[in-house]
């Protein structure tokens, strides 16, 4: 847990999912996973506000928050380039960011997200049972997980994937059930990341494409990786 010594903690949950058309896909888990964060904050006395609504995005709001947790996001997160720009200037100050699941979906479009994030969601095949793989067990946020568990999930193949992942989490590409997708799937790593750290324009970031069902966030194993992705990406190593 944070210490006495340890400064207050603020974040942000934000779970904007949004398109012009309406044809984009609206996880149902977005309550559950708000409601994760919100028992991890308790847990460490972090402050947990929660948001879709993009006008939260300016310097003045932002500057609240120690970090932004973009939840089973997708498509359009902002409405206006100034809410970019705002996003922007809070990641270059050295704030954390944390993506969970179809976050790697939002802001398509916009190559400084992908880069914050460090990917993009290419496609997924269907939903299915797979064994994750720690690559890095003593990690921060890895450190107390058995080196491999058994998962069930969809599978997201994520591209142009950062140069400088710090890949924590993966499962064999070839082990997977692809159907329509397998072509596409050869273009992929063999190991498929589906954890990362990275630090990109002095920020601290975590991303995490496990969380589809919202069963998942009652899952003690799961909701570690989230606790511990989190303190990390708040500079609080534990």
């Amino acid at each position: 847990m944070c210490s006495a010594q340890d400064p207050a903690k603020r974040i942000l949950v934000y779970t904007r999912n949004y398109t012009p058309n309406g044809k984009g896909y609206v996880h149902q888990n977005i309550a559950s996973s708000v409601e994760a964060f919100r028992r991890i904050g308790a847990r460490h006395t972090i402050t947990v506000d929660t948001s879709d609504d993009p006008s939260v995005f300016t310097p003045g709001n932002l500057r609240r928050y120690d970090a932004l947790v973009f939840s089973n996001s997708n498509n359009e997160a902002f409405a206006t380039d100034a809410q970019r720009e705002a996003f922007r200037a809070y990641i270059h100050q050295g704030h954390g960011f944390v993506a969970v699941h179809s976050a790697s979906g939002s802001e398509r479009d916009w190559p400084y997200f992908q880069q914050v994030l460090g990917g993009h969601f290419a496609f997924h095949p269907p939903e299915q049972s797979f064994t994750v793989t720690v690559t890095d067990p003593s990690f921060p946020i890895t450190r107390s997980l058995p080196s491999t568990f058994p998962w069930t999930d969809e599978c997201y193949f994520l591209d142009r994937l950062a140069p400088d992942l710090h890949i924590l989490l993966t499962t064999q590409r070839n082990a997977l059930s692809l159907g329509e997708k397998a072509q596409d799937a050869e273009q992929f790593p063999a190991a498929l990341p589906l954890a990362w750290s990275h630090t990109f324009d002095n920020s601290r970031e975590f991303y995490l494409a496990l969380g589809h069902d919202s069963k998942d966030y009652q899952d003690p194993l799961f909701n570690g990786i989230l606790e511990r992705g989190l303190l990390w990406a708040l500079w609080i190593d534990r």
